[in-house]
C-alpha cells in the first residue's frame, strides 16, 4: 500500500463475495428522493429551513460529532446518563444506524485505518470510502456477534442493548419525523386557521427539517471519511492517510481536523493549531463549565499514546 499517493487497496475480504445490502439501498435512496421534493416550490417555507439550520446543528453536531463520535466512540469526555442517552439518540436521529453499530464501525476504521480491514478507506476507490460501503454487506460490521465485540461497553448497557435488540433505532426516527411534521402542522393551523396550508407547513417543515437536514449530515460524515484521507495537509505523521481540511472541518463542527483526530484519538479537541477551529470542542468546554460533562480529555491530558 502506498500513503500520501494513488493506491489498489483492496476491498475488505468481509465484503467478499460482493452482496448488496438492500436495507440500506432501500432506505438511502427513499430518504434522498423525499429529500428532494425541497426543491418544489410548493413546499418550501422559512420555517422549514430554520428546522434544517437548527437540526443541523443540533443533531449532527450534538449527536454525530459529539455523542456518537467523541463521547460514545473514543470516550473524550464523560457525562450523566441522561445527557448520554440523549446525545445518542440525537445521533440516532440522523440516520446512521444505532449507537452500536456506528461506534462498532469506527472503531475498526481507527484500528486498520487505510488498511484493507478498514471499513471505508477510500484508498480503495474514493466512491467506496464515500458511501460505496454502506451498499454492500459486510459480515465484519453487518453479523451482529461481530460488531457488537467492538463495542461491547455499549452492550453491557441495558439502554443501548434495548435499542440494538428490537431495531428501535428506526422508531425513534420515524417518531422524530412524526414531530416535526406535527410542529409545523400546528405552526400552519395557528397562522392561517387553514386546514390545506397547516398541511403543507407540515409537510415543508418535515422535508426540510428531517429529510433534508438527515441528507446533509449524511453527505458532510461520508466527505470527512473519504477526502479526510485524499485532500488537505496534516500536521502528523500517522500510519494512516488522515488530512486535516479546513472545509471539512467547518461542515462537520471540527471533524475534518482528522489528521490531528488520528494522531490522538480520545483527545476531545480536533483542532490542534490556533487557527484550527473547533465548534464541538468549545461545545464540550462549555457542557464541562456547566458540570454536564466532566473528565473531558483536553490536549494537554492526553498522551500521544493514548487511543481507544
Amino acid at each position: 500500500m502506498e500513503l500520501n499517493g494513488r493506491t489498489t487497496l483492496q476491498l475488505p475480504e468481509g465484503t467478499q463475495p460482493l452482496q448488496i445490502n438492500w436495507r440500506y439501498a432501500t432506505v438511502l435512496t427513499a430518504v434522498h428522493l423525499l429529500a428532494a421534493l425541497a426543491f418544489l416550490p410548493r413546499y418550501f417555507s422559512w420555517l422549514g429551513v430554520a428546522c434544517l439550520a437548527v437540526g443541523y446543528l443540533l443533531f449532527g453536531m450534538f449527536g454525530i460529532t459529539i455523542g456518537y463520535h467523541r463521547l460514545l466512540t473514543h470516550k473524550s469526555f464523560r457525562c450523566p446518563k441522561a445527557v448520554e442517552y440523549t446525545l445518542a439518540v440525537l445521533g440516532i436521529c440522523c440516520l446512521q444506524e444505532s449507537p452500536t453499530r456506528w461506534v462498532a464501525i469506527h472503531r475498526l476504521h481507527h484500528r486498520h485505518a487505510d488498511r484493507q480491514p478498514d471499513p471505508h478507506s477510500p484508498l480503495a476507490r474514493a466512491i467506496w470510502g464515500y458511501a460505496g460501503w454502506l451498499f454492500v454487506i459486510n459480515r465484519d460490521h453487518w453479523c451482529f456477534a461481530n460488531y457488537t465485540r467492538q463495542a461491547r461497553d455499549l452492550m453491557r448497557q441495558p439502554f443501548y442493548a434495548f435499542v440494538e435488540k428490537y431495531l428501535i433505532a428506526l422508531w425513534i426516527y420515524i417518531l422524530h419525523s412524526m414531530l416535526f411534521f406535527a410542529f409545523g402542522w400546528t405552526v400552519g393551523w395557528y397562522t392561517s386557521n387553514d386546514s390545506t396550508e397547516a398541511l403543507r407547513m407540515g409537510m415543508s417543515v418535515l422535508i426540510w427539517g428531517v429529510f433534508a437536514r438527515t441528507v446533509l449530515i449524511l453527505h458532510v460524515v461520508w466527505s470527512v471519511n473519504a477526502f479526510g484521507h485524499l485532500c488537505g495537509y496534516r500536521n502528523y505523521e500517522t500510519a494512516d492517510n488522515s488530512k486535516n481540511h479546513w472545509l471539512l472541518a467547518a461542515l462537520s463542527y471540527g471533524d475534518g481536523w482528522h489528521n490531528n483526530h488520528h494522531a490522538s484519538q480520545r483527545c476531545a479537541a480536533h483542532g490542534h493549531k490556533a487557527w484550527e477551529v473547533d465548534i464541538s470542542y468549545i461545545a464540550i468546554c462549555l457542557l464541562e463549565r456547566l458540570h454536564l460533562a466532566y473528565d473531558v480529555v483536553h490536549p494537554v491530558t492526553l498522551g500521544d499514546s493514548e487511543s481507544y
